[in-house]
């Protein structure tokens, strides 16, 4: 029997992680991720099964239409389905926008093992040289240190602070950071 990571198709690949399109055998471990309180501390509520399916069609659909989006993201030793990391367009208003942005969220279990920080290198590797993007931006609540962290360890120079207009009625969150990196 071939294994499982043999299997999948990935876009990307790191020295432990495989980086992919989504299957629907991830709703339900991504489920289980939007229902996680920790995970979830930086938004303004959990996801429910629906909202979770919701966004893995919008990822197939953006990656089907640009050849990115915010990837499926497996530890290829194990398998395993970790959460997510990647690139997508975002069109919200903003003085930074339209622009494509990165982004990741883990599943608890998988924090603390640097995979967020190898996954987005090798996304930014990828959005530079066979996308050839010129600037790549990370938007985060100012609350959320850790990806913050993940930011500097990726590069990215902070360049300003606005208000989010999908938070404006979550004052806790509304305030969040912009990270950009450019092509070198």
């Amino acid at each position: 029997m071939i294994p499982l990571t043999k299997q999948r198709k990935y876009s990307i690949k790191t020295e432990r992680l495989g980086i992919r399109n989504w299957l629907p055998s991830d709703i339900e471990p991504f489920s289980e991720m939007g229902q996680d309180v920790e995970v979830m501390k930086y938004f303004p509520e959990l996801r429910s099964k629906e909202d979770s399916k919701n966004f893995i069609a919008r990822m197939q659909n953006h990656f089907e239409t640009y050849g990115f989006c915010y990837f499926a993201m497996d530890v290829l030793e194990t398998g395993e389905f970790i959460g997510f990391t990647g690139i997508l367009n975002q069109n919200y208003e903003s003085k930074f926008t339209p622009c494509v942005d990165i982004g990741w969220r883990l599943k608890k279990s998988a924090w603390g093992n640097g995979f967020a920080t190898e996954a987005a290198k090798a996304c930014l590797d990828f959005a530079f040289s066979k996308l050839n993007l010129n600037e790549i931006y990370s938007f985060a609540t100012i609350t959320n240190k850790g990806s913050e962290a993940i930011m500097k360890k990726i590069g990215m120079n902070h360049i300003d602070t606005f208000n989010h207009p999908s938070l404006i009625n979550h004052k806790e969150l509304e305030r969040c950071l912009v990270y950009k990196i450019n092509k070198k």
